[in-house]
């Protein structure tokens, strides 16, 4: 890649470009098939990106018109600290953008925006196996050394 990626917020007329992107993403993570993610999860998703009452938020990364990666995030309370935390919920970038800096430059564009909406904390998770991206985080990021415990119900 020649040039940096613009990292920008997502549009509505991005939909048909976001959504290979987000299939890319939970195909990574085993949602493909019979584990495919509902249309009406999906939807949800694309539409609360664009709902003033809604945490949750979206940055897409890209370059030469085309869509290369993508970046969710929220806002939410704690009962630990006065100011909103901010999860990055999901990162994902096109394969063939991989290494160039993407990744790096949507994480950094999150913690702007974190910081603008007056967060002291970024927080996320990715999967032990995770082993390329986990290289980019460990120099952006300190591993809290928390374990992720879930139940589905």
């Amino acid at each position: 890649m020649n040039s940096q990626p613009a990292i920008r917020p997502i549009r509505k007329a991005d939909y048909a470009a976001w959504l290979p992107l987000w299939d890319g993403y939970n195909a990574f993570y085993g949602r493909q098939g019979p584990t495919t993610l509902a249309a009406e999860i999906t939807q949800a998703t694309w539409s609360r990106f664009f709902d003033a009452y809604e945490p949750v938020h979206a940055l897409v990364a890209e370059h030469e018109g085309k869509l290369i990666g993508l970046a969710h995030y929220l806002f939410h309370r704690s009962t630990t600290q006065i100011e909103p935390s901010c999860y990055l919920q999901d990162l994902f970038t096109d394969e063939n953008a991989r290494g160039t800096g993407v990744g790096r430059a949507l994480i950094e564009a999150v913690y702007r925006a974190a910081a603008d909406a007056g967060c002291q904390r970024v927080y996320w998770h990715t999967h032990e196996t995770n082993t390329t991206a986990r290289q980019l985080y460990d120099k952006m990021a300190q591993n809290s050394g928390f374990i992720v415990y879930r139940k589905a119900l």
